[in-house]
């Protein structure tokens, strides 16, 4: 059998940074060059190609006009490659990552976006591990095909379903973690895999690309001493077609009138609201609390265990495809692809 091809592809971030001897500052690499700085990929068995954003970003200047081009780059490359490798600042992976498994509808390749704490250049860095095992996971085969068939995060020894994810740590190596959900798969001497916990291909259809994101949503927190005011004028924004609201423990919110009426304002225009936990593992139950019972007879509707990530980015798809009001609910609670419970 030949060796499976893997595309890496540059977005931007630490991980493809190296430090400039003579200044000290940290500079973005050619990645065409990549094999001259991490020689062992050359032990893989595999061919490895590479491409670039023309300008690499910073992950905190990630915007879904950046994921329909990462998108793009799949999709124009999908015949042929059997993997791809996406190198991403850590900030906002999680966003990129949730956005483009709604995005890449039938995927049956690996798409693992991994990144780094420390540059590449870094004596320390964990940037080596993270992409030489990331491109390893992406040339799996089994049976003639890719062992891995959607969209994943790889970080410090662990595979992560991509839409499952959350940055959790600033600092550490173990940046990210999936706390509704099993690892894929855990590196160590070994790389094993949890095969019951894989996204299996349901059809065979063509992949197919979803490029129309809307943006016009609201991401809102409760928080104590959030005000009705505060609340209105947010809601009174004449171009809303979204909100997520990210309440208290398991869907909890004020019971105060003042609340329900402004929700159920803009639920009765067509405008879906989301209920989401803030918490960083568990799951919105309404009704288990009275605190939560008013939302539910407005019609706001449950995010289940849903990441706050994973839900902004199937709501933008959502509202991009002109899904119509009567349809939303039963989309957004039916899980697309493996992003709930």
């Amino acid at each position: 059998m030949s060796k499976p091809n893997i595309l890496l592809i540059y977005t931007g971030g630490t991980i493809g940074m190296i430090k400039d001897f003579k200044t000290g500052a940290l500079k973005n690499f050619n990645f065409d060059e990549l094999l001259k700085h991490i020689p062992e990929l050359h032990l893989l068995d595999c061919h490895i190609k590479t491409k670039s954003f023309d300008n690499p970003i910073d992950s905190s200047n990630m915007k879904p006009e950046y994921w329909v081009r990462l998108a793009e780059m799949i999709e124009d490359n999908y015949s042929k490659f059997d993997g791809f490798v996406v190198l991403h600042g850590s900030d906002t992976m999680s966003y990129t990552a949730s956005a483009l498994s709604f995005m890449l509808e039938n995927l049956s390749k690996p798409v693992i976006f991994t990144g780094s704490q420390l540059p590449i250049g870094d004596l320390r860095t964990d940037a080596k591990e993270n992409l030489i095992t990331s491109i390893q996971i992406a040339a799996v085969q089994e049976k003639g095909k890719p062992k891995i068939q959607e969209v994943c995060l790889y970080f410090e020894y662990k595979l992560y379903r991509a839409n499952r994810t959350t940055k959790i740590n600033a600092e550490h190596f173990e940046a990210f973690a999936s706390l509704n959900y099993p690892p894929l798969a855990e590196s160590g001497v070994h790389l094993v895999f949890n095969d019951h916990a894989l996204l299996k291909l349901k059809s065979n259809k063509e992949l197919k690309v979803h490029k129309k994101m809307e943006t016009q949503i609201l991401l809102i927190k409760m928080f104590p001493g959030l005000n009705e005011d505060t609340l209105t004028h947010l809601l009174s924004w004449k171009e809303l077609k979204g909100v997520i609201l990210e309440s208290f423990g398991s869907g909890n919110v004020t019971n105060e009138s003042w609340l329900t009426n402004a929700l159920s304002k803009i639920i009765l225009k067509g405008i879906p609201v989301v209920n989401v936990t803030q918490c960083s593992g568990g799951s919105v139950a309404m009704g288990l609390y009275e605190t939560s019972t008013h939302l539910k007879k407005i019609g706001v509707i449950s995010g289940k265990d849903i990441t706050t990530e994973a839900a902004l980015g199937k709501m933008m798809l959502l509202l991009g495809e002109s899904v119509k009001p009567s349809e939303f609910k039963n989309l957004f609670e039916k899980s697309l692809c493996g992003e709930k419970d």
